[in-house]
């Protein structure tokens, strides 16, 4: 959070500052010209009093982007930029194309800056239904901001370090980071902690990056974030082929959720995931609502009620 504050432009972090904010809670800001400050915080959102301007907006830029356009052109191009301590700030304004396809973005006037924790030991209660004798392939499902990925990184951090408490050595653990979210590299360095036994393919694409990964890495665990695409299937069958286990989210509600969709339901059926975790949105991330193996039977939780 420290990086992010230093970043903003001195007005903008007097309105926040006014907001008498819990920092531990931020879990959004927003930044758009002509438009007052937006903060989401401990589930609630909170305005500042008075709209954001256009020079505030290019004092961010220039900070974010270290005063060269030019050196963010692939980030700008998907449209976030990742700063040091793992947060991402998603840009929006001008799209630029060349021969129909985004080349960048230019009158940057749109910023969401996503604020990224890491909650250390947050699936340590969970490790004895994820390892039994090796670590079981294990699909965390869970709706937006539920702390899917917060739950990941726990979990790639506890492979790759080990587990004193559980008696577990350090494994090869490969993430494949499309979106900079669960490693959060700056420079290709992580941000986030993790054990001395981690590889990270920063901002490639999930089916690929696992492809790669698998060749000339040889992880024992492969990480990624948000799979569902129809091209993942290959990816998915290649790990299940190398004897790689998988620790992978999906954006869902449940199990039943995610297999009434065709392309989900094929990698589900490809992957043999040996557990499935079901996260559920309350007021801290990773809640965990119910855990099921690999033919769907619940070891953890209750049958929920479907409204």
């Amino acid at each position: 959070m420290e990086g992010v504050l230093e970043m903003l432009p001195k007005a903008v972090l007097a309105d926040m500052e006014r907001m008498t904010l819990n920092e531990e809670e931020v879990e959004e800001i927003r930044i758009s010209v002509g438009r007052p400050l937006v903060v989401m915080a401990g589930r609630r959102v909170h305005y500042g009093v008075r709209p954001v301007i256009r020079e505030e907006a290019e004092i961010f830029m220039n900070k974010i982007s270290q005063f060269s356009f030019y050196m963010l052109d692939e980030e700008l191009k998907r449209g976030y930029i990742t700063i040091k301590g793992g947060h991402r700030v998603g840009i929006a304004g001008k799209v630029i194309l060349e021969n129909g396809y985004v080349k960048g973005i230019r009158e940057v006037t749109f910023f969401n800056i996503r604020i990224a924790r890491q909650k250390k030991g947050l699936a340590e209660e969970w490790i004895p239904y994820l390892y039994q004798g090796r670590w079981l392939s294990t699909l965390v499902i869970g709706p937006p901001q539920s702390g899917k990925t917060t739950f990941l990184r726990d979990l790639a951090r506890i492979a790759s370090a080990g587990s004193e408490r559980n008696r577990i050595d350090p494994k090869k653990v490969g993430i494949i980071d499309e979106r900079s979210e669960i490693a959060g590299c700056v420079h290709g360095v992580p941000q986030m902690e993790f054990g001395i036994r981690v590889d990270v393919l920063d901002s490639c694409p999930k089916a690929e990056g696992m492809m790669m990964m698998i060749r000339s890495m040889s992880p024992d665990i492969l990480v990624a974030d948000e799979i569902g695409r129809k091209e993942d299937q290959d990816a998915v069958m290649e790990a299940v082929n190398a004897g790689t286990a998988l620790f992978i989210t999906v954006h869902g509600h449940s199990l039943e959720d995610i297999l009434s969709r065709p392309s989900m339901k094929a990698i589900v059926t490809e992957a043999r995931f040996d557990r499935f975790i079901e996260l559920e949105r309350l007021d801290k991330p990773g809640c965990v609502a119910m855990i099921r193996d690999g033919a769907g039977k619940i070891l953890y939780g209750k049958e929920r009620v479907r409204t």
